[in-house]
């Protein structure tokens, strides 16, 4: 099942779908990608990775923490990232 949601703000893609058992927030900016994935309960940890389907980079407990990993993927600046409402509780 997808629940695909998206947002562009700033040149800046966001994209949030619950697909194979995982939330998903991708960001896209500038032909580079970061994901932050968590299952779809939403116990687990975050993990951050270079792509929807990409090795996992880093995990986190905290949105806010795997938001700045994302942002320093893309080489925005984490304020500059659009969060869809539906990604917004992400995190432990």
């Amino acid at each position: 099942m997808s629940d695909a949601t998206g947002s562009d703000e700033g040149g800046i893609d966001a994209r949030y779908e619950e697909i194979d058992g995982e939330r998903r927030l991708t960001f896209s900016a500038d032909g580079r990608d970061a994901t932050v994935a968590q299952n779809v309960d939403g116990y687990a940890m975050l993990k951050v990775r270079p792509g929807p389907t990409g090795d996992e980079l880093e995990r986190y407990y905290g949105f806010d923490m795997a938001l700045d990993h994302a942002a320093e993927l893309l080489g925005v600046a984490v304020a500059d990232l659009p969060v869809p409402e539906a990604a917004a509780d992400m995190g432990m």
